[in-house]
Formats: structure tokens, C-alpha cells, sequence
């Protein structure tokens, strides 16, 4: 009982509280907002780090067996080989900056309703 007490009383002083006790409680509050902000980031980069240890440990011992055997790779094989499945073959740009005509391929994919993967372009060159 004595606790309701208090508490009533304190509704009452709250209720004529001057402006510095009004501030010193308004920053009071900010305070242990912040300080409860700073402990969940804390809390939040350390899981982070003990994460990402894990991950580079197992990293590791999928790449360990991979690294014992190292492949070497004969210029003549690589010349020969074959396009990436999905490519189209080479691309001749005649007075086209790439960016251009990277931009150029993909608004007619886009006109086009096709994925770019599909389309084949041969040579772009600029009209002047």
C-alpha cells in the first residue's frame, strides 16, 4: 500500500514540474534509449564476428581439398574451349563505347519482352 502511495504522489509532483526538472528527465530518458541502443549494437557485432569465424572455418575445410591438387591449364586447351552455356558468342562493336552498348542491348531485350539471354547481337556500330 505504501508503494500506490508514493506513486499517487508522484503523479502530483509531475504534474508541476518546473522546466529544468522536465529537462533533466527528458534527457534522462534519451540517455538510457541510447545506452540501450549501443548495448544491442555491441551485442549485435559480436554475434556478427562469432557468425563469420564459423563461416571461414567451414569455408576452409571445403576449400582444403581443393587447394592439395592444383590443375594446370595449357594455353592451347583454353583457346579451344567452348563458349559458357548461355552465351551467344562474340560481340564486334564498331564506334560503341561497351556502356552504350550494353544500355542499347538491353532496351531491345526490353521492347522486345524477351530476356537478354535469348538475343543474339552480332556487331552494334554507330550511325553518324
Amino acid at each position: 500500500m505504501n508503494f500506490l502511495a508514493a506513486a499517487a504522489q508522484t503523479a502530483v509532483d509531475l504534474e508541476n514540474i518546473s522546466l529544468l526538472n522536465a529537462g533533466i528527465v527528458a534527457l534522462l530518458g534519451y540517455a538510457v534509449v541510447f545506452f540501450g541502443l549501443i548495448l544491442l549494437m555491441i551485442v549485435v557485432i559480436l554475434l556478427g564476428k562469432v557468425f563469420s569465424k564459423d563461416e571461414n572455418k567451414k569455408n576452409a575445410a571445403v576449400e582444403a581439398p581443393a587447394v592439395s591438387a592444383p590443375v594446370v591449364e595449357t594455353p592451347a586447351a583454353s583457346a579451344t574451349a567452348d563458349a559458357a552455356p548461355g552465351t551467344a558468342g562474340q560481340l564486334k562493336l564498331y564506334d560503341t563505347p561497351p556502356k552504350t552498348a550494353a544500355m542499347i542491348m538491353a532496351i531491345v531485350a526490353d521492347k522486345m519482352g524477351k530476356p537478354l539471354n535469348e538475343l543474339r547481337f552480332i556487331s552494334i556500330k554507330e550511325v553518324k
